[in-house]
């Protein structure tokens, strides 16, 4: 598929989603949020993908953000947003299938959103995060929500409070990152997340995330009682009898996603 703002490619059951103005560190203004949002609900919505990798080109950004000078510049006045949000998948965006956030370089502002919507993140070494909103008179929108649920709420407020910046190794010791790599590994790794991924049913990967980000919205007593709709689709589906009979047989599964 072709886009301008962004790369988009599917391989073997995995997305790539490449956010690609490497000439402005891949911050982000409305067409590109447009594209994203686009790729995203393609692999959403295509039954032959069940994981996605989200990356910046180069490799000294992720996404530094809102494209302020795009902003400043009066450029994006009368235009509107995707539905989903910054970079299309951070607000009004429901998806229940993997997404892996490849960090290389800078994830600020905005692009530490993105990081925040993923499931999964690895960083490169390089990689440097945070929220400086604060210091330009504005603030994070959906970060705000989403960081203090992920790390401890004095580390969050840390950074949302003082908008600095952390290093992977930080991030990773605050469980805001899952692993850290030489850049040079870093896709590599995204890879390897994907495929362990891949080595379960996708329909008992998609109705597991549908719980565990689901449930944070009630109390644990709702939370388990609750059935939910992936839960369901999961128990009707080929795969339930296929892992059980596979692992009676001695075999690897042959998952169908449905």
């Amino acid at each position: 598929m072709d886009y301008e703002f962004i790369k988009y490619e599917k391989k073997e059951r995995i997305a790539y989603i490449t956010i690609n103005r490497p000439e402005v560190l891949n911050a982000l203004h409305i067409p590109a949020h447009h594209e994203m949002y686009d790729a995203f609900c393609d692999f959403r919505d295509d039954p032959e993908c069940w994981v996605a990798i989200l990356t910046g080109a180069g490799d000294r950004a992720f996404c530094a953000g809102n494209d302020l000078k795009y902003q400043a510049a009066g450029l994006r006045a009368g235009q509107k947003g995707p539905p989903g949000g910054f970079g299309g998948i951070t607000a009004d965006f429901e998806c229940f299938k993997p997404i892996i956030g490849a960090i290389n370089g800078y994830a600020l502002g905005g692009g530490l959103e993105i990081a925040l919507a993923c499931d999964i993140l690895v960083a490169a070494e390089n990689a440097r995060l945070g929220l400086p909103e604060t210091l330009v008179g504005l603030n994070s929108s959906t970060a705000l929500r989403r960081l203090p649920r992920q790390i401890p709420l004095k580390l969050a407020m840390g950074l949302i409070l003082t908008g600095r910046h952390i290093d992977a190794n930080e991030a990773y010791r605050m469980g805001l990152v899952n692993e850290v790599v030489p850049l040079a590994d870093l896709m590599d790794c995204a890879k390897r997340w994907a495929a362990e991924i891949l080595r379960g049913a996708p329909l008992s990967v998609r109705s597991s995330k549908e719980a565990a980000v689901k449930g944070l919205d009630v109390s644990l007593r709702e939370a388990i009682m609750t059935d939910y709709p992936l839960s369901k689709a999961m128990r009707d589906s080929e795969d339930f009898i296929e892992g059980p009979r596979a692992f009676a047989e001695k075999r690897p599964p042959q998952w169908k996603g449905r």
